[in-house]
């Protein structure tokens, strides 16, 4: 999946708002911009202005929205793609590092590695599988928060009547794909066919239809009572059938031609599309082997340590007794959603009195705590964090430890993803795209780093609250040895489970989605672990390096000032702050 759909992904919980105040600069003298400077910035904001329309996006303060139709997925629609990017990373590239101002640098790094990527795929015509056991095109059309206003409306209107036209070339690219055998590997799609289903029926139960059942005061209800009749009329007689011709290509046609072989090594040139996921998805240049080995490596690591805490419970057992005994035991999972949502909202809550131990500025903006939406709750991940909204699984609680969800509520919500996205939004200013850009392995390692950091908080009430950090940090670091076993080492589906199953508390039903993620997403698991070990590496250097100078508080808001950039100009512009503050007099 590409940078630019991954941000649809995450975008598609989060809710409108008013826009931000953006916060001020960093203190300095700020130099006249150079020739360079103003050379980059045209392209840039050239590029932009071209990406807003080919994607049909709007502007809605300092955030990016879905416009009056879909974008065109068709391969022609590609080929224009490739051959504008083609350009733009031409002309970047004759633009002198040497002569551009420090934030400029930046600016050329973040983009020139993102259209890198984006090219990447659409020459492997990505586009021909859009799709992942995780994330499919047809979640592209609910809007899973409420809208805000008349216009928002209208073009979710538009949107719909537009439904037909976005699936069809979808579904082309899919039959070209089954043609030269790119497909998604067939267990990846087990169950993800019942997702459809739900909007194929007519009436107001119809999911699409959820955001008219409630809408804003602020819309006459005159207007109300036509956008619901317009919608009905839409949904019912124009996004149901696509819908229900979805479902049927996939169940009768897709599904059964789905390659049964499971590792990237086994499409077309595999093994060079797999090093360039990787390179996508850390933005590192690290080949299987050598991450595999980290994995193992973290693995024994990690292994000591869980042994070391189940000693501190005095549970007398083995290993595997101890993890059947978390599995088993009703104590560690709750009775009812309600319960879940709020062990997380009360994690949530306690971190929130800790932030002015973590940073020095906190934004604005305020995320609230959301259930994964029904329709696909089955095949979903235990929770998301995104700028308006924090997702927590909810269906078959007996597959939800209470124990992990410490560590998951930091992840996904504060300090991890939904305050992140909210720094982003609330940045010093920058351009546009460096708001809306997202790197794996900056974005993911945060929100592992965040994990580890509740230990420095105190936020780890039991032993067991800290084995399902632990068992969280192994999940992520098996991720290494299992996503790179699976597409480069010629391992099976199950010996990927029993890894996986082996080494870490989580429940069987997660164990079994989160094989198949890796097994249809190649190379974005490993994004996660190889981010953590990186920060923790540049706060290892920054506490050596300034002793007892060290406050983590500017070197955490240093690092997500920055925004969302590869981790090799993370490490360059965390190594420039850690120069600086020793340079400082005392």
């Amino acid at each position: 999946m590409t940078p630019r759909l991954l941000a649809l992904v995450l975008a598609a919980i989060a809710a409108p708002g008013t826009a931000a105040m953006a916060a001020p600069a960093a203190a300095g003298s700020v130099s006249a911009p150079t020739a360079a400077d103003q050379r980059l910035q045209a392209i840039y904001d050239a590029e932009w202005t071209w990406r807003k329309a080919e994607f049909a996006q709007v502007t809605d303060g300092l955030r990016s929205k879905p416009g009056d139709r879909f974008a065109g997925v068709a391969p022609a629609d590609w080929a224009r793609r490739k051959a504008y990017w083609d350009k733009v990373l031409a002309d970047m590239a004759a633009v002198p590092d040497a002569e551009l101002s420090p934030e400029q640098r930046i600016n050329k790094a973040v983009l020139t590695e993102s259209l890198r990527a984006e090219v990447a795929n659409i020459g492997w015509r990505t586009y021909e599988a859009p799709l992942n056991s995780d994330t499919f095109f047809w979640g592209e059309v609910k809007p899973y928060s409420g809208l805000e206003n008349a216009a928002e409306y209208r073009r979710y209107l538009k949107r719909l009547a537009d439904v037909p036209r976005f699936f069809d070339e979808n579904i082309a690219n899919m039959r070209a794909g089954m043609k030269r055998g790119y497909t998604v590997p067939r267990i990846g799609l087990t169950g993800r066919d019942t997702t459809i289903v739900p909007f194929t029926r007519a009436g107001p139960d119809n999911p699409l239809f959820d955001v008219f059942k409630t809408m804003p005061d602020a819309i006459p209800a005159a207007d109300q009572a036509a956008m619901r009749a317009e919608a009905a009329r839409l949904i019912d007689g124009v996004a149901v059938p696509a819908y229900a011709k979805l479902l049927t290509f996939m169940r009768t046609e897709y599904m059964p031609a789905a390659r049964t072989t499971i590792a990237a090594a086994d499409l077309p040139d595999g093994a060079a599309f797999y090093r360039d996921q990787i390179r996508e998805y850390t933005t590192l240049d690290l080949g299987p082997e050598a991450i595999h080995a980290i994995g193992l490596k973290e693995v024994a690591r990690i292994d000591a340590d869980m042994k070391a805490t189940i000693a501190q419970t005095g549970f007398k057992g083995s290993f595997p007794e101890f993890l059947q005994f978390l599995r088993s035991d009703p104590r560690f999972y709750a009775k009812t959603p309600a319960e879940l949502l709020g062990f997380a909202a009360y994690a949530a809550k306690r971190m929130d009195g800790k932030l002015k131990d973590v940073f020095t500025v906190l934004p604005r903006y305020r995320f609230t705590i959301r259930p994964v939406p029904d329709a696909i709750a089955p095949i979903y991940t235990s929770g998301r964090g995104g700028l308006a909204a924090c997702l927590f699984n909810t269906y078959d609680l007996k597959s939800r430890p209470l124990y992990n969800l410490t560590a998951l509520t930091l992840h996904e919500c504060v300090p991890g993803h939904s305050h992140q996205a909210a720094m982003a939004l609330e940045a010093p200013d920058r351009p546009a795209f460096r708001r809306e850009t997202y790197f794996s392995g900056y974005g993911e390692g945060w929100g592992l780093y965040t994990e580890w950091l509740g230990t420095k908080l105190g936020m780890y009430e039991t032993p067991y609250d800290d084995f399902g950090r632990e068992t969280f940090e192994m999940w992520r670091a098996a991720r290494l040895v299992i996503d790179t076993g699976i597409h480069s080492m010629g391992w099976s589906r199950q010996q990927a489970i029993d890894y996986l199953a082996s080494h870490t508390a989580l429940a069987r039903l997660d164990i079994e989605n989160e094989v198949d993620r890796y097994i249809s997403w190649p190379g974005q698991a490993l994004a996660y672990k190889l981010g953590e070990l990186k920060i923790r590496e540049l706060r290892g250097l920054a506490e050596a390096e300034l002793g007892d100078r060290f406050d983590q508080r500017p070197f955490h808001d240093t690092l997500l000032n920055m925004g969302s950039v590869p981790l090799p100009v993370m490490e360059r512009e965390m190594q420039a702050w850690i120069a600086a503050e020793k340079a400082r007099p005392r």
